[in-house]
């Protein structure tokens, strides 16, 4: 499929497909003419990336993951990231449900001192 098309499918601009192309983070369309020729593999790691970067990971850590040697994606190793991307949002919620008991012990408190008016 054409740019264009790759575009459409992904909700990405052709800029940032070019751009990503650059980066390394898609493997390099073939070309008929002077058209590139993207595949469904290109689909797949796009929408990928897309994901990615709504959770915030960063194109350098993107580039570290996706490993691409001719037109072959190391999936295994995508997969490995986004395991331990998963484990550290899990690590992440339950710091902030720590400091949310905390917070809630720091009103208790004031709620059950006389002195300390809050209205």
């Amino acid at each position: 499929m054409y740019i264009g098309k790759l575009s459409k499918q992904t909700g990405l601009s052709v800029k940032a497909i070019r751009f990503y192309e650059e980066k390394g983070l898609i493997p390099t369309p073939e070309r008929v003419g002077k058209y590139r020729v993207y595949s469904q593999v290109d689909v797949d790691l796009l929408l990928l990336i897309k994901e990615a970067k709504s959770l915030g990971v960063s194109i350098k850590q993107l580039q570290q993951v996706i490993e691409i040697k001719g037109r072959q994606v190391n999936w295994v190793e995508i997969n490995t990231f986004l395991v331990e991307l998963k484990v550290s949002f899990i690590e992440q919620v339950a710091q902030l449900q720590q400091k949310i008991r905390r917070i809630e012990h720091c009103i208790a408190s004031l709620d059950e001192c006389p002195q300390i008016k809050l209205s």
